[in-house]
């Protein structure tokens, strides 16, 4: 199928309704924190600890049940850039 067969197809599927961008958000910043705590080897519960927030709230961002706000996009930005070094200075 080409490109265009495969949206068509896709978009005609009533199960499988195209996502919103609000929807399409939330799943990229979900992709985005499990990235970052995967750089670091770290579980749910450390990269929570090292970012002091709520291990309910990580998993919320995880599973894309938020829609985050321009603060968190953010500070996660600076995350993804260096887990590392962003988990030092927040535990400075």
């Amino acid at each position: 199928m080409t490109d265009g067969a495969i949206t068509a197809a896709a978009e005609a599927d009533p199960d499988n309704p195209p996502l919103t961008d609000q929807e399409l958000a939330r799943g990229l910043f979900a992709r985005d924190v499990r990235r970052a705590r995967a750089a670091l080897g770290q579980t749910q519960e450390a990269f929570a600890q090292a970012l002091h927030i709520p291990v309910a709230t990580l998993r919320n961002w995880e599973q894309g049940r938020i829609t985050p706000d321009p603060a968190l996009r953010a500070l996660m930005k600076l995350v993804l850039d260096d887990p590392g070094r962003a988990v030092r200075v927040l535990a400075a």
